[in-house]
């Protein structure tokens, strides 16, 4: 795991004490993109927390985004969200 996952997971971690926190690195998908030339990553985010009980799929987004802000757009060129409040474990289909 790179340095920049630790960070991003311990971020994720500390703000939202998940109960399933899945960080997939999928950069080598895009190696070549115009995004990739920087260096900042892309990622698959799956992640459960209690956090996102009553709020809309808009507002998780904004969630993780402000947790993540100092990583975005140097560390992250893109991030794939998946967020799910524990209510919704069995509606929501398990990650591939």
């Amino acid at each position: 795991m790179s340095p920049r996952e630790q960070r991003m997971l311990a971020l994720l971690h500390e703000t939202f004490t998940p109960l399933e926190c899945q960080l997939d690195d999928d950069s080598a998908r895009h190696a070549g993109h115009a995004g990739a030339a920087s260096g900042a990553g892309h990622y698959r985010l799956r992640l459960v927390s209690a956090r996102f009980e009553g709020q809309n799929r808009i507002s998780r987004h904004r969630l993780v985004y402000d947790c993540l802000r100092d990583l975005m757009h140097v560390d992250i060129h893109a991030l794939n969200i998946i967020a799910v409040a524990p209510s919704e474990l069995q509606e929501q289909p398990p990650s591939v």
